[in-house]
């Protein structure tokens, strides 16, 4: 057992049937689950969905529950099926783009103080950019780089929660990093 994880704790109160518990993983965990959902996701809506399912099934498996490894590892071995399971489904083939231009198209109201405009479309570009090469990038190497860089899992933790070896992490990691080097070249890539 994790003693020291207090998201094990709050797991086994749950599992002994303090619904308290539940609401402070919930706080805890829901918006690093949905950042990670939405970078694999691409969708917010669909991320929203998938957090509320994971959590669902948090709940459902609260019996079943065994301290084998650190909480957010099992977590995050939830969301990534579900999140698997979501790009499989045929209607994610083929996304829908939407032409509103709410959000992305919308024009920038910049104050004296902001930076120059010149500096803004630059930093728009490379991070619409640095979205493509993710979005590119396969499943499973999205998955691995966000877990490692983002959420600070270890290679063990990852390779739990991504149900393969920590060798295997590793490579995924490595090919997701040279994928984005090599898209970036003027910034210290390899091409």
């Amino acid at each position: 057992m994790h003693a020291g994880d207090d998201d094990v704790r709050l797991m086994l109160a749950l599992r002994a049937g303090d619904e308290s518990a539940f609401d402070a993983l919930f706080q805890r965990w829901s918006g690093p689950l949905l950042r990670y959902l939405e970078r694999m996701l691409r969708d917010p809506a669909s991320a929203e969905e998938l957090v509320q399912e994971a959590f669902l099934r948090l709940y459902r498996a609260r019996e079943r529950y065994e301290p084998d490894a650190r909480f957010s590892t099992w977590l995050f071995t939830i969301a990534n099926r579900l999140a698997l399971n979501e790009l499989r489904r045929p209607r994610r083939r083929s996304p829908h783009e939407s032409t509103d231009d709410d959000e992305e198209g919308a024009p920038l109201a910049l104050a004296a103080d902001e930076p120059g405009v010149d500096d803004v479309v630059h930093a728009r570009r490379v991070g619409s950019s640095v979205e493509q090469v993710l979005a590119a990038l396969p499943e499973r190497q999205r998955a691995a780089l966000w877990l490692t860089a983002v959420e600070g899992f270890s290679y063990a933790e990852v390779a739990r929660s991504l149900e393969t070896t920590e060798k295997s992490v590793k490579a995924l990691v490595h090919r997701a990093r040279a994928a984005i080097a090599d898209a970036f070249p003027d910034e210290g890539g390899r091409r």
